[in-house]
């Protein structure tokens, strides 16, 4: 087993069955993985703000940053490795309120901008959990597309 491990503003995929893919620590950040179970071909990414028209010049240098754009860049590298996207399992994790405050509500939009964009494609989410005030550890297990959260001690599939 190998582990890939997907920082901040980042995403990883893999081909090979023996790799886990993880995101650690995630607050108001969104983690988001596809998994196609045919071909056993997944990503994740761990998105750190909304929507990619906030900073175009930013989304440029690094799609990733963004829901909006990272997730779409995520489903066109799968393709290209052979995924395909009719078949696509999408979970997401994180969006927390780590700041226990109504002011940026960075998580709860991060979670919305993702809502919208698998609206407008026609998409559902197969699993979720966000919101709340904890930070979450996600894993994606390429071998069975199995996704791992875990929190403060806790681990559960999603």
């Amino acid at each position: 087993m190998s582990l890939l491990v997907v920082n901040i503003s980042d995403m990883k995929l893999s081909t090979n069955p023996e790799d886990v893919l993880v995101t650690y620590s995630l607050g108001s950040c969104l983690g988001v993985t596809a998994y196609d179970p045919k071909k056993r071909i997944g990503g994740l990414i761990h998105c750190l703000l909304p929507r990619a028209s906030a900073s175009p010049a930013k989304a440029q240098q690094n799609p990733y940053m963004f829901v909006t754009s990272g997730v779409a860049m995520m489903v066109r590298k799968l393709a290209l490795k052979g995924a395909d996207t009719k078949r696509l399992v999408f979970k997401a994790a994180g969006g927390a309120n780590m700041r226990r405050d109504d002011m940026f509500m960075t998580g709860q939009r991060n979670f919305e901008a993702l809502q919208r964009l698998l609206e407008r494609n026609d998409i559902k989410l197969a699993a979720s959990e966000v919101g709340s005030n904890i930070p979450r550890t996600m894993f994606l297990h390429l071998d069975t597309g199995k996704v791992v959260l875990r929190s403060l001690g806790n681990e559960r599939e999603l």
